[in-house]
């Protein structure tokens, strides 16, 4: 920039030769430079003052519109942001197939001591332990006059417990906030949901994460914010679940049976309505986990899902079915069946005396072992291998429960033509109800493949095809007639119509061989018979049924009358109504009048 001067030496010159004084031409230009100046600094305001006025007019304009948005939405809670958290104590709920909780949260305090800010740590010991008992008083002692400077002293307290310590009045008592998990139905539906408990752990929070069940298959779901208030809908029904834990208790009971299980299961969709194992326990208070005996001795065992047993036979409808997709037998065919079958130093027998032969239809309803044997014998080891692996008998339930994923079925290390005929009746090889439950939905199924699921469906789920529909159709009448004529005629309920096939297992020593007075029974069950639309399996762990002179323990005594009892109970709380059953007509002679 070029500034001119106030006293130009021309202009001074020339005004001393006019006589005039130059000191006027300084203040002329100095006024005029201080107007330009003036000027200048009002364009730059101006220009300031406008863009900041855009300013304005555009946060007004946004935050107007904000307003006007906000104004015309639906009014919500306000909710505080996990985002930053370093623990994220939300879990989302998990309810029924009706929407009926199953777990949820509920807002508690832990308990915690800074044992330096105590004033009178004994007072602070003998309070606590008339509030809690089951602490170690000694040890508590120690720990409020020793060197430590914090400890837990309970994860959950109640209201009444929370303010019986505040009642205490130590300083040196404080509680943190917690979220834990509250099962409000208590032991139904224990097995399916597990439980949950504390991760990582502060002052402020916990953590909640699954232990065991859904809870822990669905962990990272359930502890998603963005999943926190949308539940996980399971296929379970609680009214129907509720009715078969208490049949199921009460056939146990009354069949002095040591454990029990059953799986309901909707054949269309795969969904599980339904999963008991007994003995069960509290999720709310989930006990420890066994440290010696059997695992099958602890509640926490999943006897539907995780226990692997002999079935006996209700596996020979599966040997029948096979043989009859390929075309080696139908219904009527005559199988030889005298016996027993001597197989190196193996027998094998039939529990009653049959006759010479049997029909294929009649090996299943009067449930030959040697009828079933034979017919293992013509489709080989290869090809029933392929079958039950179709089937999903040989593999682990793709279920989601994780005891489920690790259950695999014991199958023969070596797969023998003996290994083939005691397999088609049950023994040699070890598979759960739930294995059981989806392999039967096959055959009601139409032949087509079912795989459960503990997850509500919108649909029926497609599968492959195991076996045709006119052998599906077959077996379901066979299954028919053991209710009608075999081995499960205290199965029947008026009504509902009812089939399937009973097994009873000799139960295995832990060390080798089998007991003399011990089984496994099962029933596995699909209803309405004509028209199936679930699949029933209720399986007792060494039952005794004690109401004759001598005591019985086969399923047709055992398993059968509890899971007719439970298809009773659970067939309305399904939607199905009762139907009479399909009969010949009467032959009729028609006149005129």
């Amino acid at each position: 920039m070029i500034r001119k001067p106030l006293r130009p030496l021309a202009r001074v010159i020339d005004a001393r030769a006019k006589g005039e004084n130059p000191d006027a031409i300084e203040r002329e230009n100095l006024r005029l430079r201080h107007e330009e100046m003036r000027d200048r600094d009002r364009n730059r305001a101006e220009g300031r003052l406008l863009v900041l006025g855009a300013m304005f007019f555009c946060a007004f304009t946004v935050i107007g519109f904000r307003m006007g948005a906000m104004a015309g939405s639906e009014p919500a809670e306000p909710r505080a942001s996990a985002a930053g958290s370093a623990i994220i104590a939300d879990r989302a709920d998990i309810v029924d197939r009706n929407g009926r909780i199953l777990a949820t949260n509920l807002e508690t305090h832990a308990l915690y001591a800074h044992p330096q800010q105590m004033i009178d740590p004994l007072h602070a010991v003998d309070s606590l332990m008339e509030i809690f008992p089951d602490l170690d008083r000694d040890r508590l002692l120690r720990d409020f006059t020793g060197k430590r400077k914090f400890l837990w002293i309970k994860k959950r307290l109640s209201p009444e417990q929370q303010q019986a310590v505040m009642d205490i009045g130590e300083p040196g008592l404080l509680f943190g906030p917690r979220e834990m998990r509250l099962y409000p139905n208590g032991r139904i539906a224990a097995h399916v949901l597990g439980g949950a408990g504390y991760g990582q752990e502060g002052v402020a929070s916990a953590e909640v994460i699954g232990v065991a069940g859904v809870e822990r298959q669905f962990d990272s779901h359930l502890r998603d914010p963005a999943f926190s208030d949308k539940p996980l809908e399971l296929s379970l029904d609680l009214s129907v679940q509720a009715a078969t834990e208490r049949v199921l208790y009460g056939g146990m009971k009354l069949m002095n049976a040591k454990g029990a299980a059953a799986v309901l299961m909707d054949i269309h969709t795969g969904e599980v309505i339904s999963l008991v194992s007994l003995p069960d326990f509290d999720p709310n208070d989930r006990p420890a986990l066994p440290t010696k005996g059997h695992p099958d001795d602890s509640p926490l065992f999943n006897r539907a899902a995780q226990g692997l047993y002999e079935l006996g036979s209700t596996f020979k409808i599966f040997a029948v079915a096979q043989a009859m997709d390929l075309g080696l037998v139908a219904p009527q065919t005559e199988i030889d069946i005298r016996g027993p079958i001597r197989f190196g130093r193996h027998l094998i027998r039939d529990f009653h005396y049959y006759g010479k032969e049997l029909t294929v239809e009649k090996i299943i309803v009067k449930s030959s072992n040697i009828g079933t044997a034979r017919i293992a014998q013509m489709l080989g080891v290869e090809r029933q291998k392929e079958f039950l692996g179709n089937l999903g008998l040989t593999a682990p339930s793709p279920i989601e429960l994780p005891e489920a994923r690790q259950a695999s079925p014991l199958l023969p290390s070596k797969w023998t033509e003996l290994s083939a005929m005691t397999i088609s009746y049950g023994h040699g090889m070890s598979a759960s109800p739930l294995h059981l439950a989806a392999a039967y939905a096959t055959i009601a199924n139409d032949g087509l493949e079912v795989r459960p699921t503990l997850l509500k469906q919108s649909a029926p789920q497609p599968g492959r095809r195991v076996m045709s529909s006119t052998t599906a159709e077959r077996s379901q009448a066979m299954l028919r007639k053991v209710v009608t004529e075999g081995t499960a005629s205290f199965g029947e309920v008026e009504g509902y119509a009812v089939a399937g096939k009973t097994g009873t297992a000799d139960k295995p020593k832990p060390t080798g061989g089998y007991y003399d007075d011990k089984v496994i029974t099962t029933f596995a069950s699909m209803f309405p018979a004509y028209d199936p639309q679930y699949v029933l399996v209720v399986s007792l762990d060494e039952p005794v049924e004690t109401s004759g002179k001598e005591p019985r323990r086969t399923a047709g005594w055992t398993a059968v009358p509890v899971a007719a009892e439970m298809i009773r109970r659970v067939a309305p709380l399904l939607g199905l109504r009762p139907q009479i059953e399909p009969a010949m007509l009467a032959d009729i002679t028609l006149t005129s009048q």
